[in-house]
């Protein structure tokens, strides 16, 4: 859930502002005069959302790999992969 209040009531409810996004895991947007200007998060959302923009750098045509992976699963193509494992490995 997205909350939108002043830089000035977050200012004076901080720790409020902290404990809430801790434990429900909304946003809040802050504002000045009316306009956004920033967004408060828990570190861990962050973390995520940094997690999935650098996969989107590496692989940036990720969702068309996905549909094909899953083309290849459904029609048994993925069998002819290279293996990567040069000696099998048993426990």
């Amino acid at each position: 859930m997205v909350k939108t209040i002043s830089i000035t009531q977050a200012r004076k409810n901080i720790f409020k502002i902290a404990d809430d996004i801790q434990k429900t895991g909304s946003h809040y947007v802050l504002t000045e005069n009316g306009i956004s200007k920033v967004v408060i998060m828990s570190s861990e959302e962050f973390d995520s959302w940094t997690e999935t923009l650098e996969i989107m750098k590496d692989f940036p045509n990720i969702e068309k790999d996905i549909k094909e992976a899953e083309a290849d699963y459904k029609s048994g193509k993925y069998t002819q992969y290279p293996n990567l494992f040069l000696n099998e490995v048993s426990f």
